[in-house]
């Protein structure tokens, strides 16, 4: 009988050495599909079509934007333990740090579309480096690029860097400029000057709706991490399909921004309720 070891499947098997279609039997299934198939003769081929590459699905902005994980997602037990544990940060702690406001006026004006372009250059790199309201962490490279480019070089990146962040193209989302910074997409942008640093810009600029906890993610007290060990909220893994960094970075700030609520005096004040909250015992 024909390809008795294969089946109808296999009727249109045949040796391309003998030309013969009996007794060929199946080897293995390959990965993309096909099968490899031997002869009685000893010869071995692959037989069939390579299987049609399942394509990922594709979504828009704004799909993804719906998509992303909302405050309502949040169990109300979990939701109750997070009120809980803010009125016993603000029994405590019921002012922000005074000095704060102050620094991030004056680089409201600093980053306006005139005095970016006027400021004295240390300025921008005294920002970089500075803890005041928001802790970019170790800014090594970004010094290094500074020291080795000099100043007149460095300051020209870096307030072009600031400029498309703040006041790019408005036909691009500030998600997507920020991702452009990120990825490497913009020649011009500074170097080190990234995730950290961006998103301590837009702390600046825009107080009321930015928390000062400046990384998506780390080993302990990203925005994501946050989200799961304070609401119980699973955000996005960075390297999820679809999603890019620079949203990413936005929207997890929108969802804790409307989680944390009212009753806090800022949002440096609401990120160091955060901070504080996501290392209480859970059977609060």
């Amino acid at each position: 009988m024909a390809n008795r070891h294969l089946g109808w499947a296999m009727a249109l098997a045949m040796c391309p050495i003998c030309s013969e279609d009996e007794d060929i039997e199946l080897v293995r299934v390959l990965d993309d599909g096909r099968r490899l198939v031997r002869h009685r003769c000893g010869q071995e081929w692959e037989h069939g079509e390579p299987r049609a590459e399942r394509k990922r699905p594709s979504y828009s902005f704004d799909d993804l934007r719906a998509r992303f994980p909302k405050p309502e997602d949040v169990e109300p037990g979990r939701m109750e333990r997070a009120n809980r544990l803010k009125a016993q940060f603000l029994a405590t702690r019921p002012g922000p740090d005074p000095t704060v406001a102050a620094y991030w006026a004056k680089y409201q004006n600093i980053f306006s579309a005139d005095g970016l372009w006027t400021c004295d250059p240390q300025l921008l790199k005294d920002f970089a480096n500075s803890d005041v309201g928001a802790h970019p962490g170790n800014q090594s490279m970004f010094n290094s690029a500074w020291n080795t480019m000099g100043e007149a070089a460095a300051a020209d990146s870096t307030r072009r860097t600031i400029e498309y962040l703040l006041h790019g193209p408005a036909s691009v989302p500030l998600e997507d400029r920020l991702e452009h910074l990120l990825s490497g997409a913009k020649p011009f942008a500074m170097t080190g000057f990234k995730e950290a640093l961006l998103t301590k810009v837009l702390c600046v600029v825009q107080p009321d709706r930015f928390l000062p906890i400046l990384k998506y993610t780390t080993a302990a007290d990203g925005k994501r991490e946050i989200a799961r060990k304070v609401y119980g909220l699973e955000l996005p893994a960075p390297e999820s399909v679809n999603w890019t960094r620079g949203r990413l970075v936005l929207w997890s700030n929108d969802v804790l921004h409307a989680l944390v609520g009212d009753g806090l005096a800022d949002r440096e004040h609401a990120s160091a309720f955060l901070w504080w909250a996501k290392d209480r015992p859970t059977e609060l």
